[in-house]
């Protein structure tokens, strides 16, 4: 895409809408496509994987690059739950699994990165922990209304900043489903997934998201390594979330701080 011309950041509204949406449906015959034209799971890698630690390479999307103006104006919604962490991290993965998958629409993955967990902002964040991150935390009511408000939250910013509204449709369709879908659409969804999913294996991540769920390091390493490697859908997510687990493991001494 062209260059985008800059837009003030909107301001994050306190919590969701009294209606919170209903469940989406499985789109099953999309899910289905998506299976069939790539029957190897995980997808094999189509470029070079690199897995070295994460902070070798961090985003060249912004902040300092093409992106800027969306992550200005998406400063508000980086503010609650560690988002401010979370999403320059996230894309940084997700540009290094655009390189392993070069067929994928990079601009599509990257925004539709940065912007998915937007809609935390917008939620009654005394609920993110005590709903979201409990018990059967991925069919919870605050996770599917973080991506309803997410898709809203991109609806609100990209066109000011040039973009049309294809590509703003299929940026919500990717947002829409990111936690609470269990099937992917397209290789872009599944690139954005992963890349949510990949931050997890840093040490920053683990830093983080063992707070979240009340777990020490060492039990929230294991999750990682028996519960979210099965669910990476790309070979090239697999082989960095393994290298990472293996560093931050050593790093952290899961195997004796236990």
């Amino acid at each position: 895409m062209t260059d985008h011309p800059s837009l003030a950041a909107p301001q994050a509204s306190a919590t969701a809408s009294a209606e919170p949406p209903p469940s989406p449906a499985v789109d099953t015959a999309r899910a289905d496509a998506f299976a069939a034209a790539h029957p190897v799971r995980p997808i094999p890698a189509e470029g070079p994987v690199d897995t070295r630690s994460i902070c070798d390479t961090p985003s060249t999307a912004g902040p300092g690059g093409r992106l800027d103006a969306l992550w200005k104006a998406v400063v508000p919604y980086t503010r609650t739950r560690g988002n401010d962490i979370h999403l320059p991290i996230s894309v940084a993965y997700a540009e290094r699994l655009c390189d392993a998958y070069p067929s994928a629409d990079r601009e599509l993955v990257l925004v539709a990165t940065l912007l998915h967990d937007t809609g935390w902002a917008r939620v009654d964040e005394s609920r993110i922990l005590s709903e979201g991150f409990t018990g059967d935390w991925r069919k919870a009511q605050i996770r599917y209304e973080h991506e309803h408000q997410g898709c809203l939250v991109a609806q609100e910013v990209l066109p000011g900043l040039g973009y049309a509204d294809e590509f703003i449709e299929r940026v919500t369709a990717i947002i829409d489903g990111h936690d609470t879908r269990h099937v992917a659409y397209s290789l872009e969804d599944a690139l954005v997934r992963d890349a949510d999913r990949a931050w997890r294996f840093d040490r920053a991540g683990i830093a983080l998201a063992s707070s979240w769920f009340g777990m020490d390091p060492a039990t929230y390493t294991d999750r990682l390594a028996a519960e979210i490697v099965p669910e990476l859908i790309t070979a090239a997510a697999v082989e960095m979330a393994r290298a990472d687990l293996a560093r931050s493991n050593a790093l952290l001494k899961t195997g004796v701080l236990r």
